[in-house]
């Protein structure tokens, strides 16, 4: 994971190119993903579950769907920060979806950071740890990340614990990306809008189709 962030890097300070994609649940019921790919999306990233009591009920048929219409696709885990440890959700996460193997289509599990502040900021960057070190050590790989630069600020205090290990998934809803939080020095995957045109929320991949397949294959 360490060349593929370098490698990333490279891009992004090169501003190569992006790619497409897009981010879906259950809240996107019907998804026409042959037409998504028609327009140009080539990754999707599908919720999988929440703390260890919730599995999303579309996961399996989008992530199906997504499969059989050419996408890289990958799951995500809404963190429940006060429910469970970060290694029990990383355990359910992974039995339900989120797991990951090196054939160039399936994205590391994301992990989605928001909502409330509920651990003080020592505890929230442990809590990520545990998970992501939980993660890395089941598939090889550590999970995106996703927050925003509000949320990173206040709840794990702007840690850069993550800078090296983790590729940034960042949530913006604006014009362009800006700084990303954390001493991130760039951001792998930017979500840009909650409307996309197809489903979901709109995400910019910070590379080029190679460097997607690259992310892909860990």
């Amino acid at each position: 994971m360490r060349a593929t962030l370098l490698s990333l890097l490279s891009l992004a300070n090169g501003a190569l190119a992006t790619v497409q994609g897009f981010d879906i649940s259950h809240y996107q019921a019907s998804v026409n993903f042959a037409s998504a790919y028609s327009a140009g999306a080539r990754f999707v990233i599908i919720k999988a579950t929440e703390g260890t009591t919730y599995i999303d009920p579309t996961f399996s048929s989008h992530y199906t769907s997504a499969t059989s219409a050419g996408f890289i696709r990958g799951g995500y885990h809404f963190a429940h920060l006060d429910t469970s440890t970060g290694a029990a959700q990383a355990s359910y996460f992974l039995a339900h979806g989120g797991g990951w193997s090196g054939d160039g289509i399936t994205l590391p599990g994301m992990l989605d950071l928001e909502g409330d502040c509920v651990l003080s900021t020592t505890a929230t960057v442990a809590w990520i740890k545990d998970f992501s070190n939980t993660y890395h050590a089941s598939t090889g790989v550590y999970p995106l990340l996703y927050t925003n630069p509000s949320w990173w600020s206040t709840c794990t205090g702007n840690s850069n614990a993550f800078v090296s290990t983790n590729p940034l998934v960042l949530a913006r809803y604006a014009s362009s990306a800006g700084t990303p939080p954390g001493g991130w020095p760039y951001y792998t995957i930017w979500q840009n809008s909650d409307a996309y045109a197809y489903g979901g929320d709109s995400d910019i991949f910070n590379g080029d189709m190679a460097a997607l397949v690259r992310l892909a294959q860990g």
